[in-house]
């Protein structure tokens, strides 16, 4: 990649981990390599603006890796908010772009209120009612900026679980719990390693949708990965995936869209009465009588920020079984491994 873009990506995917992301942050550069390796990601793609209607735009990622092509995105989109109100940009033609989550950061660090919305190139979701995955984790994120709290920042896949916290959990070792994952009959996968195998290798089976089971209302989930893809997808006119899979050739890419909105609070009410009241609001749950004593009421971001303080002085695990592959991926790439101390 080009200086300016791995710089871009590699900032982005650590301040993913800082945030105890850990399925999202240098966990996925296995699965990048892999894909450059096999001519479906262009590391020395350049985004270019193809459409620009004063508070919207069109990007086209060039079949680049998904960091550099999102923040200049969401940046984009905030410039538009900050001048017109409201600004809106897609993003077609991209790959895996990490968390959501890292660019709506981007939109309440400066000062807006940010959503975003990612189609998936993975097949792994299977629909309420269904029994072949149709649709991706395809990943909804949103925050607001407050004054003196956190800002609140929602991430969230639209599965039950993202597929990369099943990878997590491969590397773990550890048990699923039941109803993230299931197999051609509907039946709950708790093995991490049989997840990944339905997830990744099979026809059938997959990742349930938010609410797991059509008694727990996964009708919810399958919707907003609806949402999520009409918004991420089909508004940029990127490639559905289940449609693409059956006809698509090896070495095409991924052709993943991005959706990014920013509102500017001050073009709707007063200059700072936006994150005032966002205080209180916070403030409110904060004030709600906790369950159990020892387990406050937070809100959204309020974990992933006590994590990045955490992590920041302590520095950031990497499971033993990552740690060889990236080592790995050094030795092929021809540069040293730095994360192995001595």
């Amino acid at each position: 990649m080009a200086q300016d873009l791995a710089r871009t990506t590699a900032d982005l995917m650590a301040g993913t981990d800082l945030l105890g992301i850990d399925s999202h942050g240098i966990s996925m550069l296995p699965a990048y390599e892999e894909k450059w390796r096999a001519g479906s990601l262009r590391l020395d793609a350049r985004a270019r603006i193809v459409r620009d209607g004063g508070a919207s735009a069109l990007i086209d990622g060039m079949g680049g890796l998904g960091y550099p092509v999102a923040a200049q995105a969401m940046h984009l989109a905030v410039d538009k908010a900050l001048e017109h109100g409201v600004g809106a940009v897609s993003v077609c033609n991209s790959h895996h772009f990490g968390a959501a989550g890292i660019y709506a950061r981007i939109a309440v660090e400066r000062g807006v209120v940010g959503l975003v919305t990612s189609s998936a190139n993975g097949v792994i979701m299977v629909p309420t009612r269904g029994a072949m995955p149709m649709l991706g984790t395809n990943p909804i994120a949103f925050g607001a900026p407050a004054a003196y709290n956190e800002p609140f920042l929602l991430d969230m896949a639209t599965t039950t679980v993202a597929a990369n916290k099943i990878k997590v959990y491969d590397f773990l070792d550890k048990p699923l719990p039941p109803g993230w994952a299931v197999d051609g009959e509907g039946a709950a996968v708790t093995g991490a390693a049989a997840a990944m195998e339905f997830i990744f290798k099979h026809p059938e089976g997959g990742l349930t949708p938010l609410g797991g089971t059509a008694a727990m209302s996964s009708h919810k989930g399958y919707g907003l990965a609806m949402m999520a893809q009409i918004l991420g997808g089909t508004l940029s006119g990127s490639a559905f995936a289940a449609r693409r899979a059956p006809t698509r050739r090896p070495g095409e890419p991924d052709d993943v869209g991005h959706f990014f909105l920013a509102l500017n609070p001050d073009a709707f009410r007063a200059a700072g009465s936006f994150e005032s009241d966002m205080d209180d609001l916070i403030d409110a749950m904060h004030d709600t009588p906790p369950a159990r004593p020892e387990e406050p009421v937070l809100v959204a971001g309020e974990p992933e920020a006590a994590e990045r303080e955490r992590r920041l002085r302590r520095g950031i695990p990497i499971p033993a079984a990552l740690a060889e592959r990236l080592r790995g991926i050094c030795e092929r790439a021809g540069t040293p491994y730095l994360l192995g101390g001595a």
